[in-house]
């Protein structure tokens, strides 16, 4: 009897063991478990509440912890991502990083349009996604040296500067490289501009001093010239110092109307009334030529607000090219109405016209479609550049059409 009533009690007390170890240890540890599947696969568990020993609670607690944790790192690196994404997208200039194997590790949209590649090139070798030599030869110049490397490449009608600098780790070693291609084409355009306006000056100062020094001299060495000699040369003297004040005072217009301190003094102007006092001013050259004068202004035509002194600046330009490149008996018409949402005034001539491949750079510094004849009437060459410059000064723009041997328009919208 004694050994069936001990065999019980081992029996019931293994039985509570076990139910205590099952429920103290055994089934928190599986709730565990599945705590720690569902935060692995990024879900939100119901509740972190397990029943058990301390020990699990503990881990329960700091699991939630980690949760916590994982997830504001996550939106770090998100807010990160996305500012990262913004500012590439924000860069002007391309930008690519590629590995220490030469493949595409980052990219710009700027580089992506450059270079016509997408998201899915990311981890190609760069010859193979660039297929440009140029690029990968300062690229392998980069790996190779581990030190940066410049060069310019030209892709359809733009010219670029590509710089690339080598990206590695503190202890040393290389990870891969920066690259970056800069625009340089409208740099290039500026350049070469400078130096034609310096070469163009240059030239157009040089013609009238020569001739001026020349005839000095001829002057200095013969004091008896007779004198219908002597006013035959101070007559061409006159002409010459005349062409050098008319082109310095281009030369300052141009320089004022460009420079950051240019201001205008804006008023309403009625162009009708703007307009029949310019032809009144240029009357007497008109009628040197028996040129035909027509304003027309359309009815609907506001006033406009203006610097109504530059804006006579404009005109006086402008008329001034008319008549000289005018015929005998010609006509010139003065015009101004709406123009797409805009004010168009132009000045039209019946004279002989610009060919169409002049017609594009009539408004650069000292370009002349006839330079012979240009010359020949007195011109700087930079009446028209003068006059887009004021347009722009009042924020608008200047346009030109013109047939060869049937006249020319030029038109400011303002």
């Amino acid at each position: 009897m004694m050994f069936w009533i001990l065999l019980a009690a081992i029996v019931g007390s293994t039985i509570a063991i076990v139910y205590l170890v099952q429920r103290k240890w055994i089934a928190p540890w599986r709730e565990m478990e599945q705590l720690v599947k569902q935060v692995g696969r990024g879900e939100q568990p119901r509740t972190f509440l397990i029943d058990g020993g301390k020990e699990a609670r503990r881990v329960s607690v700091a699991l939630e912890e980690i949760l916590i944790r994982q997830r504001q790192l996550d939106r770090q690196i998100g807010e990160r991502a996305t500012g990262q994404k913004a500012i590439l997208s924000a860069m002007q200039d391309a930008l690519l990083v590629v590995d220490g194997q030469s493949r595409l590790a980052l990219m710009n949209p700027a580089f992506q349009d450059l270079f016509g590649v997408g998201e899915d090139s990311l981890g190609v070798p760069l010859l193979e996604s660039v297929r440009d030599p140029a690029v990968e030869q300062i690229v392998g110049e980069t790996l190779r040296q581990r030190k940066p490397s410049q060069g310019q490449l030209v892709i359809g009608r733009r010219e670029f500067e590509m710089t690339s600098v080598p990206m590695g780790t503190d202890n040393g070693t290389l990870t891969g490289a920066v690259v970056l291609f800069h625009d340089i084409t409208e740099l290039k355009r500026a350049d070469e501009i400078r130096r034609d306006f310096v070469a163009n000056v240059s030239h157009e100062l040089r013609t009238p001093l020569s001739i001026l020094r020349g005839y000095i001299e001829t002057m200095i060495d013969d004091p008896k010239l007779p004198r219908s000699e002597t006013a035959r040369i101070l007559e061409v003297m006159d002409q010459h110092s005349k062409r050098l004040g008319l082109l310095a005072n281009d030369l300052l217009t141009l320089a004022q109307i460009e420079s950051d301190r240019s201001t205008l003094e804006l008023s309403e102007i009625d162009l009708l009334r703007f307009f029949n006092d310019l032809v009144r001013d240029w009357n007497k050259k008109f009628a040197a030529k028996n040129l035909k004068v027509v304003v027309d202004v359309d009815g609907d035509c506001p006033k406009i607000r203006a610097d109504e002194a530059r804006l006579r600046e404009v005109f006086d330009n402008l008329l001034d090219n008319a008549v000289k490149y005018s015929n005998e008996n010609g006509e010139i018409r003065l015009c101004a109405g709406r123009h797409d949402g805009a004010i168009a005034l132009s000045v039209s001539d019946s004279g002989i016209g610009i060919g169409s491949e002049d017609l594009p750079r009539i408004f650069e510094r000292f370009y002349r479609a006839d330079k012979a004849r240009s010359r020949e009437l007195g011109g700087t060459g930079l009446g028209l550049s003068i006059v887009k410059h004021i347009a722009q000064l009042h924020g608008g723009s200047v346009e030109a059409e013109s047939v060869l041997g049937k006249g020319t328009t030029i038109r400011v919208v303002l």
